[in-house]
């Protein structure tokens, strides 16, 4: 079998008719796909064996995170290709070929992620591959152009968890996703490790998904970015990189910082709870720090130099504020980025 499509879904029933059925529009004995359901309560599962008996369900007993789910599929599936899929998705036709294709095409492509367009307006982008600080920080490649932009295909910082194949011998050399993660992240720090281990993330744009993508700030989201974003910087990067990366880290604590105070005041502890949940778990992100530095290949100037040191801040906020940001931090985080490569030779 050549690929299995992976679909995590937690209370997501209003959206999976859709989704499953434009995953299993193409038919045919190549792709085989799973749905892991993490304890829903809205009814999920059952609708899913009654109204896509070809759909292979596994039902987790409790909520255990995007990652586990997703890790819990790809060791069912039998396909030489795992491709993941959000719930909150609709493909086009023949999407996940592509995938594979440029995966088949490239021995060191180790993952390839779709030109991801928005659901709510079909003539937008969500993102074409996302765009990967150097300091860890992540955002939509693209977002909101026109969909005929970005056309060609590229190499990215890091795929995007919304759709995107990796090959299924990798990705559990890897070690899957990191399952401390829980939500957000999880893509970023799988693209890294591939990166750290020599093989590259792949922009497909034939490859067409819609996303019902908006951004929004739940009540813990910037605790799990931040904590997570922390887990991976400690995980990947030699220590020798993060004392020469302390300036631009403490900078981009400042504009963490300045977007909660501006839109999150009222969470603005989450920051304060991701600071301990680093130390609570020191023990834990030092184990999976010893794995992935078992496996590396790649020095950490190549991640760095393969890094945006640009901030879209006009993604969280349009107008004054995102162009004064801008103005200031710009040049200082792309002074910073040319210091570390002048320093980082490891």
């Amino acid at each position: 079998m050549q690929a299995s499509l992976i679909v995590v879904n937690y209370n997501d029933r209003d959206y999976l008719d859709a989704c499953l059925a434009s995953l299993l529009a193409d038919g045919g004995p190549d792709y085989e796909v799973i749905l892991v359901d993490n304890a829903s309560t809205d009814g999920s599962a059952d609708h899913v064996t009654r109204a896509f008996p070809t759909v292979r369900l596994i039902r987790n007993p409790s909520n255990a995170g995007f990652g586990a789910a997703n890790n819990v599929g790809a060791r069912e599936a039998r396909g030489e290709y795992l491709v993941f899929v959000n719930p909150d998705t609709v493909v086009e036709a023949g999407w996940f070929r592509p995938l594979v294709a440029a995966l088949e095409a490239d021995p060191q492509a180790g993952l390839a992620t779709s030109r991801i367009l928005l659901l709510a307006d079909r003539e937008r982008i969500n993102t074409c591959g996302n765009e990967t600080h150097y300091t860890g920080l992540t955002l939509c490649r693209g977002m909101g152009l026109e969909r005929e932009r970005l056309a060609e295909p590229a190499v990215v910082g890091a795929v995007s968890g919304a759709a995107f194949a990796v090959r299924r011998e990798l990705f559990h050399a890897l070690g899957g996703f990191d399952e401390m993660f829980f939500l957000y992240m999880e893509d970023t720090d799988l693209s890294w490790r591939a990166r750290l281990t020599g093989y590259r993330c792949l922009y497909v744009p034939q490859s067409v998904v819609y996303h019902d993508y908006t951004l929004r700030f739940g009540p813990l989201k910037t605790y799990y970015q931040e904590r997570n974003r922390y887990a991976m910087l400690l995980k990947n990067l030699r220590w020798g990189t993060l004392f020469v990366l302390a300036p631009a880290l403490l900078l981009a604590e400042l504009v963490a910082w300045g977007f909660v105070l501006l839109r999150e005041r009222s969470r603005w502890t989450n920051k304060l709870r991701a600071y301990a949940w680093v130390i609570q778990h020191w023990q834990q992100i030092a184990a999976q720090r010893r794995r992935v530095q078992s496996l590396r290949q790649v020095r950490d100037r190549e991640l760095v130099a393969g890094s945006t040191y640009r901030l879209a801040f006009e993604q969280t906020g349009k107008g004054r504020i995102a162009r004064l940001a801008h103005l200031l931090f710009d040049p200082c985080f792309f002074l910073l980025r040319r210091w570390a490569l002048l320093v980082v030779w490891w």
